[in-house]
């Protein structure tokens, strides 16, 4: 992303960019979700989510406009610059077409399932050699 555009301290770096994303899921499926670019780095070290919209009524003004129920958000999370590049080969390899799958999974998946808001997130584990995720916020696993 082009300095003038960037809203991240210099010594952050997002581990993708929405090319990588479009690739992963094709140009229809990109166009379908909406992405977008966390400016804090997370917690528990995760550095890709995707979220299940399903359909929510309110009277209120609160939830999602019905165009976007049943359908994905996806956001990407920044890591300190140094460590975008392995970052950035570990997550195309293993955790773009885990996202991939998940959101074809998600489209067929039963009424019961898409009524109800899910998610998934990846972060690195083993020095930033391989993808783990986490479903719907549950801990991530604990790798030896």
């Amino acid at each position: 992303m082009p300095a003038r555009n960037r809203r991240l301290p210099r010594h952050l770096s997002w581990p993708l960019t929405p090319t990588d994303i479009r690739d992963a899921l094709g140009e229809q499926e990109a166009e379908a979700a909406e992405l977008s670019f966390a400016d804090q780095l997370v917690e528990d070290g995760t550095l890709l989510y995707v979220r299940w919209i399903p359909p929510r009524v309110s009277n209120y003004g609160n939830g999602f406009h019905p165009s976007l129920w049943y359908s994905v958000q996806i956001t990407v999370c920044p890591l300190p610059a140094t460590e975008r590049a392995a970052a950035r080969h570990t997550l195309r390899q293993h955790a773009l077409p885990e996202l991939r799958t998940w959101i074809d999974t998600a489209r067929q998946a039963p009424e019961s399932w898409t009524l109800t808001e899910h998610w998934r997130s990846w972060r690195l584990t083993g020095g930033g050699a391989a993808v783990v995720h986490s479903d719907d916020w549950k801990p991530y696993p604990d790798l030896p």
